[in-house]
């Protein structure tokens, strides 16, 4: 992944790279999420306003959302493999737990107001648009909408670093201790995507019960 991502490279081949692994990370959930819906597949294949109304809001909504959260996150990464800047393992993803949270929330609010703006979603009202960011994204995790495709889309970025961040803490805490297993790293780097994802759900529920 180094060869992808460092800080030694320029501006756009990072930004290319981060836009490229965030569309290969969009496309199998994506393709999940219209396989598990009832006729939607069939409802898309036959083009029209559907098709045009599911592209726009994959265009114009999931993949700003997933690259922004991608390339925090694979900054970070590239970061924590700087000589002279690595962070501590827990302040890496801690920080990039929080920055997704926020990111997912903030990006998603934003997106929809400007929907409600440009394009008459939610009868044009921002207000509206506001308030179903939270009971959606309530969802999300459990990928009964199409927010949980551009969650599950981020795992790309995720798993790096908390791999990369893992194996770092296992080594800091014993120089002389064998590295860990690639299943162990990835397991721990599932585990904490997967306590994003409580987290996310959470937060948005008590968001949702303060708004009545």
């Amino acid at each position: 992944m180094e060869s992808y991502f460092s800080l030694d490279m320029s501006g756009i081949r990072f930004l290319r790279n981060v836009l490229l692994f965030s569309i290969a990370g969009l496309i199998p959930p994506l393709a999940l999420f219209v396989f598990l819906s009832p006729g939607f597949a069939a409802a898309l294949s036959q083009g029209g306003p559907a098709l045009l109304r599911f592209l726009r809001q994959v265009l114009t909504n999931g993949l700003p959302v997933v690259f922004v959260i991608n390339y925090v996150s694979f900054f970070l990464y590239a970061s924590s493999k700087q000589q002279g800047r690595r962070g501590h393992p827990v302040a890496l993803v801690a920080t990039d737990i929080l920055a997704r949270l926020a990111l997912f929330f903030g990006l998603h609010a934003m997106i929809y107001i400007l929907s409600a703006d440009w394009y008459g979603s939610f009868g044009g009202s921002r207000l509206t648009a506001i308030s179903v960011v939270a009971p959606t994204l309530s969802r999300s995790a459990f990928f009964e909408n199409i927010s949980g495709v551009y969650f599950y889309a981020t795992l790309v970025s995720a798993v790096p670093l908390y791999v990369s961040a893992f194996t770092r803490l296992r080594t800091q805490k014993d120089p002389k201790e064998s590295m860990p297993s690639c299943a162990v790293s990835i397991a721990f780097a599932i585990a904490m995507f997967a306590s994003t994802g409580v987290l996310l759900t959470v937060l948005s529920e008590t968001v949702t019960r303060f708004q009545g």
